[in-house]
């Protein structure tokens, strides 16, 4: 029997149970990176709050999902260990928007994105699709039995 898995903000969550629904809830500046095998059919979803843990390098061994830069390899490295392999991997990114700093003064969300862009890039794998900046928050959806993946807002549903 299915379940929605919950993933909360500086967390990941991953599953191998085709009925399972990976969800995070009012992405803001936040970004949810969603990971998926289309053969196995399991995936995994981390809510990242921030780009870089050089700031809280004792936070980030306590909770590494907070930060890019320790949270993804951690998510694609569990992914592995659960039977994935790199080649049939489909990566999609959502949030990153400015819902709290509509000056942009921060550009957390940005700066987040800028960040997984960066550190795929230099691990050559690409984003399939993605739904990022703007000013509104975002809840995400991975639906493990098609690998389809979700956003709501209070005004619409769209899958990317």
């Amino acid at each position: 029997m299915g379940k929605y898995v919950v993933v909360s903000i500086s967390e990941m969550q991953l599953s191998d149970n085709r009925q399972d629904t990976i969800i995070t809830y009012s992405l803001g500046s936040c970004i949810a990176l969603v990971i998926y095998d289309p053969v196995k059919k399991q995936g995994g979803m981390i809510h990242l709050m921030l780009p870089d843990s050089s700031i809280e390098k004792d936070k980030s061994k306590i909770v590494p999902c907070k930060f890019v830069d320790t949270g993804v390899p951690l998510l694609f490295r569990t992914l592995f260990k659960m039977g994935s392999h790199r080649n049939n991997i489909v990566v999609k990114v959502a949030g990153g928007s400015s819902v709290m700093d509509s000056t942009k003064y921060f550009n957390i969300g940005e700066r987040n994105y800028a960040a997984i862009r960066k550190m795929l890039w230099r691990n050559n794998i690409m984003i399939s699709s993605e739904d990022v900046g703007g000013s509104k928050s975002r809840t995400v959806k991975l639906f493990l039995e098609s690998g389809k993946v979700v956003i709501s807002n209070s005004q619409e549903e769209y899958e990317i």
